[in-house]
C-alpha cells in the first residue's frame, strides 16, 4: 500500500507571481527573467507538490554545478521534508515515503552530460537556464520520458544574460518557433523582486543594492529587461530607433542612396552547418562606415544553425547581389575575408570557389583583439554623439546577433565563440582592412562655470556652434 505523503510547503503564502507557476498547465514554463523573484523558492515548492501528489513520479532538478544544487535545493528539501524523504549522496536522490523521487543532477561540461544518456524522468526543472547551451537544454529535454500516466512537463528559471541567454529569449520572450515547436505550449511567467514580498519583507535592502548597479546590469537584473544584460561583449552597440533620422547617438539608422563616390566594401565570414555572413560597407569621404546590405546565411527559426548551401550557391547569390542590386551594380567592391578560406588541403579551395563566380577577396587580419578593438574604436561616440560606424536598419543579423555575444570567461579580453559570432567575425575582418585611431576623450566641459552662463543664463548652443564630426584618421599601412 502506498503510503500517504504530506509536506508542508512552510511558514509563508506563494506570491501571486508564484502561484502562477505552480498552476501553469504549458508543457515549457519558465519563470524569472530577474534578480529576486523568487525562483528557487517557486521550483521548491512546486517539486513538492508533485512528488506529494503522484506516487512514484520522478523528478529531476539541474543546476550548472553541485555546490549550486546543494546551496540552493539540496540542504533546502532535507530539511523541509523532514521524515517524509531521505536523501542518499552516493545517488544524490532525494527519496519520499511514497516512491517518489528526486533526481539532483549537474552539468558543469559537455562530459558530465553523457551520465545522463540513459536518464529518465517525468518532470525537469532547469534552474538558471541561462547558464545552459541550447544543445545542453535538449539533452536534458530527452529525458522527459517513459510510459505511464505522470504529466510531462519542463520548467525553466532564467535571468538575462548568459550562454543560452538567446535560445531562452527566442522561446519564452521573442516566441520564435522552428517548425517543430508548438507555440501553446510555451509559457513565460516574469518575475522581478518586486513581486516576492517574502524578499522584500525580510531584506528590504535587496532593492537598493539592485538599484545600485552600472546601468546595463540594473535593467538587467532589477527590470528583467532582455536585451540588455551584464557580460555583453558589444555593451556599445546602441540601437534607438527614436534617433534614426538624426543619427546621433544611434549606430542603426534608416537606409539612405549610397553616392557614387564612396568606396564599397565586402566582408565575408564563410559557414555550412553554422552560418555565414557577408556584409556589404560604404565608406564616406570622412572615413565612416555604413553596413548597407548584408547576407546571412542562418536559419530564422534557428539561432546559429546554418542553411547549409554549398559554396557553389553562396557566391552565386552574392554575384547576383553585387550585378542587380543598384547600390553595387557596376561599382568596384573590395572584399575580405578569413584566410581559412584559401585552405586547399581537400581540393578546390572557397576562395577559389568565390573566384570561379566572380566574387574576390583578399585575405583578412585574423588577429582577434586588435580586431575586436578597432570595431569597439568604430562603435564609439564623439563628443556630438557621432560613430564611426552606422548599420542600416535592414541588416537585421548583424542587429539581432552582435548585442547577444559575450566576453570569454578564459579569455577577458575576447569574445566567447559558442556565440552567434559569425556577423562579428566578418565586421573584425572589415574593421582590419580600415583599421582607424581610437577617438581622444574629449577635455571637460566648463561651459556651465563660465560668466556667460552663471551670470546671464546664456545657452552654450547660442554661442557657440555645434562640434562638427572630425575627420577620421585611417591607418593605411602604405597602401588604400
Amino acid at each position: 500500500m502506498t503510503k500517504t505523503c504530506t509536506i508542508p510547503l512552510g511558514d509563508r503564502a506563494p506570491s501571486p507571481k508564484q502561484t502562477e507557476f505552480m498552476r501553469a498547465g504549458t508543457k515549457y514554463v519558465a519563470f524569472g527573467g530577474a534578480r529576486g523573484g523568487g525562483k528557487s523558492w517557486a521550483v521548491r515548492a512546486k517539486a513538492k507538490l508533485l512528488a506529494a501528489y503522484y506516487p512514484g513520479i520522478k523528478i529531476m532538478i539541474v543546476r550548472r554545478t553541485y555546490p549550486e544544487l546543494r546551496a540552493n535545493h539540496i540542504n533546502q528539501l532535507r530539511a523541509e521534508t523532514g521524515d517524509m524523504a531521505e536523501y542518499r549522496e552516493q545517488t544524490k536522490e532525494l527519496t519520499f515515503i511514497n516512491g517518489s523521487v528526486i533526481l539532483f543532477r549537474y552539468a558543469a561540461n559537455e562530459k558530465d552530460l553523457d551520465k545522463y544518456q540513459g536518464t529518465e524522468c517525468d518532470v525537469l526543472f532547469i534552474d538558471e537556464a541561462t547558464q545552459f547551451t541550447e544543445e545542453q537544454y535538449d539533452k536534458f529535454k530527452a529525458c522527459v520520458r517513459g510510459v505511464n500516466g505522470f504529466p510531462k512537463r519542463i520548467y525553466l528559471t532564467c535571468n538575462p544574460g548568459g550562454i543560452g541567454h538567446a535560445w531562452v529569449k527566442r522561446l519564452f520572450v521573442d516566441r520564435i518557433y522552428k517548425d517543430a515547436e508548438n507555440p501553446a505550449d510555451y509559457a513565460f511567467i516574469k518575475s522581478k523582486v518586486t513581486d516576492n514580498p517574502a524578499l522584500m519583507d525580510t531584506n528590504p535592502d535587496y532593492i537598493r543594492q539592485l538599484e545600485a548597479l552600472p546601468p546595463k546590469l540594473r535593467k538587467a537584473w532589477l527590470d528583467g529587461d532582455w536585451d540588455i544584460f551584464e557580460g555583453q561583449f558589444f555593451e556599445d552597440f546602441v540601437d534607438r530607433p527614436e534617433q534614426y533620422q538624426s543619427r546621433q547617438w544611434t549606430h542603426v539608422i534608416e537606409p539612405f542612396e549610397v553616392p557614387e563616390g564612396w568606396t564599397l566594401y565586402r566582408s565575408f565570414d564563410w559557414g555550412y552547418a553554422r552560418p555565414f555572413s557577408c556584409g556589404w560597407w560604404a565608406i564616406d569621404f570622412d572615413g565612416v562606415a555604413y553596413r548597407i546590405l548584408e547576407l546571412y546565411g542562418g536559419r530564422d527559426d534557428s539561432p546559429n544553425e546554418g542553411l547549409k548551401w554549398t559554396a557553389d550557391r553562396v557566391f552565386a547569390e552574392i554575384h547576383r547581389i553585387e550585378t542587380e542590386h543598384r547600390w553595387l551594380k557596376g561599382r568596384r567592391i573590395h572584399g575580405v575575408a578569413d584566410p581559412a578560406i584559401w585552405n586547399a588541403e581537400y581540393g578546390e579551395s572557397i576562395a577559389e570557389t568565390a573566384a570561379r563566380h566572380q566574387v574576390f577577396f583578399d585575405k583578412g587580419d585574423h588577429e582577434r583583439l586588435p580586431g575586436w578593438m578597432q570595431v569597439h574604436y568604430r562603435l564609439a561616440f564623439d563628443e556630438a554623439g557621432f560613430p564611426m560606424m552606422y548599420i542600416f536598419k535592414n541588416c537585421k543579423a548583424f542587429i539581432r546577433t552582435m548585442p547577444l555575444l559575450q566576453y570569454d570567461e578564459h579569455k577577458p579580453e575576447d569574445l566567447d565563440t559558442d556565440g552567434e559570432d559569425h556577423v562579428a567575425d566578418e565586421v573584425r575582418y572589415f574593421c582590419m582592412a580600415r583599421p582607424i585611431k581610437p577617438r581622444m576623450t574629449p577635455p571637460p566641459d566648463t561651459y556651465r562655470h563660465s560668466p556667460m552662463f552663471v551670470n546671464l543664463d546664456i545657452p552654450k548652443e547660442d554661442i557657440i556652434a555645434k562640434p562638427r564630426r572630425k575627420r577620421v584618421e585611417v591607418i593605411t599601412h602604405g597602401k588604400e
